[in-house]
């Protein structure tokens, strides 16, 4: 199953990022395979209006089932994923990405209940 990090940086000890739509980096973690793909969304930063729907986009694009991020997306960057069956998980906005992933492992990140 593939996980997507909202991410300050590249690394498993990068800080979290708490925002979803203008996150700078996905951290995507494939549990299978243990393969880690890193995708720089820095180019949303000019983006005026709908950066959660884009961003979102992009996050469905990767094929995740599992989003962990800090505060969790807007209205319509959570109408675009509960449509396509992502779990968002939120919570995670102070820590390290493998922090939130041992987080997330041991059920205390807080599920997302929509907006």
């Amino acid at each position: 199953m593939k996980l997507i990090f909202t991410a300050q940086g590249t690394e498993w000890e990068s800080a979290m990022d708490a925002r979803f739509g203008r996150t700078r980096y996905f951290f995507v973690y494939d549990e299978e395979s243990k393969d880690v793909q890193i995708y720089d969304n820095a180019a949303i930063e000019n983006e005026a209006h709908g950066a959660g729907p884009k961003t979102a986009q992009k996050l469905v694009e990767f094929g995740a089932k599992v989003l962990i991020t800090g505060n969790g997306p807007g209205g319509n960057a959570g109408t675009v994923l509960k449509t396509t069956g992502v779990e968002i998980f939120v919570g995670a906005g102070e820590m390290t990405i493998r922090e939130a992933y041992d987080a997330y492992l041991n059920g205390s990140l807080k599920k997302f209940q929509g907006v």
